[in-house]
């Protein structure tokens, strides 16, 4: 599961929405053949783009000219997902399946800044749009050796969600930042603008999605496995790499044990793993076949003389 939240994709988000809405509608433009996606939230569905527009547009109150007036989250599955939505529900049902699990991510969204007054999505300004192709553009390295035409439409299930979120709540009262970095560090500093925990959003997302859909995430396929691995410390990847050693030779853990080892794997200082600590989490598992210590090296060779000795007797 790939989730990004970005001030915008295409157009300035300290002013009117009314770009990022007209480019998020390209497909509806290019597919006239097909019936058109309009915008959704967690009350309606088939909104008309220009509700969805006005709507952000007007709440703004005590935003500054420079002050960000709305955001871009981005909710795209990766093809396994799809293909378990599709396998499960058909392709009609996958689009409806997709459509409520945005509405629990932007609950989510809302419980992760931690404000009173601010408990589900209810209590957020947004509009959400499904698209069901990508298509390559002048950053893909296809285009850029032209193998591929700039817009031209990318192979393979790339059905994905795009939500444009107010920075101000449905009452148009309290300001919500998923830029803010505070993670509780200063209390008074945190009550005041709130705090937005993104590595924590995207690992909610993980969960939401494995618990309704019943899906069998495997320990690479976590966004903490990934974060580890890239932002993690050396002693946290050789942990990491030792767990999946494990992981391997055993049954596949369950999603929750999963969790629980690499957060824990996050959390151990910078001493967690020494040369020795790694070693006997690497023969972890072994069983039988752990190395054998050297006293039973001695004793082999101890009685392999012996042995010879009784052969020279005879």
């Amino acid at each position: 599961m790939f989730i990004n939240i970005t001030d915008s994709e295409t157009a300035d988000n300290k002013g009117s929405s009314r770009d990022l809405v007209h480019y998020l509608d390209k497909e509806n433009r290019l597919n006239t053949a097909m019936q058109p996606e309009l915008w959704f939230n967690g009350l309606r569905d088939s909104i008309p783009s220009d509700e969805a527009r006005t709507a952000i547009d007007r709440n703004v109150a005590k935003l500054g000219k420079n002050d960000a007036k709305f955001f871009l989250v981005n909710i795209s599955p990766s093809k396994k997902e799809l293909a378990h939505l599709i396998g499960k529900y058909g392709e009609d049902g996958a689009k409806d399946q997709l459509k409520a699990y945005t509405t629990l991510m932007m609950d989510e969204y809302a419980q992760n800044f931690k404000r009173p007054g601010i408990e589900d999505n209810s209590n957020l300004l947004w509009f959400a749009k499904l698209e069901n192709y990508r298509y390559f553009s002048h950053k893909d390295p296809e285009v850029k050796q032209g193998i591929r035409k700039r817009g031209e439409r990318k192979e393979g299930d790339q059905m994905h969600i795009q939500v444009i979120v107010s920075r101000k709540d449905i009452t148009n009262s309290i300001k919500l930042s998923p830029m803010n970095k505070s993670r509780g560090k200063n209390v008074e500093h945190s009550k005041k603008v709130g705090q937005f925990d993104r590595s924590a959003f995207k690992t909610s997302a993980e969960k939401v999605f494995d618990s309704r859909f019943e899906f069998d995430r495997g320990l690479m396929e976590t966004f903490r496995y990934h974060n580890v691995q890239k932002n993690g410390s050396l002693e946290q990847r050789l942990a990491l790499d030792a767990k999946k050693a494990n992981h391997d030779r055993s049954e596949k853990l369950a999603p929750v044990a999963i969790d629980k080892q690499i957060k824990t794997i996050q959390e151990q200082p910078l001493h967690y793993v020494t040369s020795k600590s790694f070693l006997q989490a690497a023969l972890a598992g072994r069983g039988n076949e752990s190395a054998p210590s050297i006293d039973r090296k001695k004793r082999k060779r101890r009685n392999k003389g012996q042995q010879n000795d009784q052969g020279l007797n005879l």
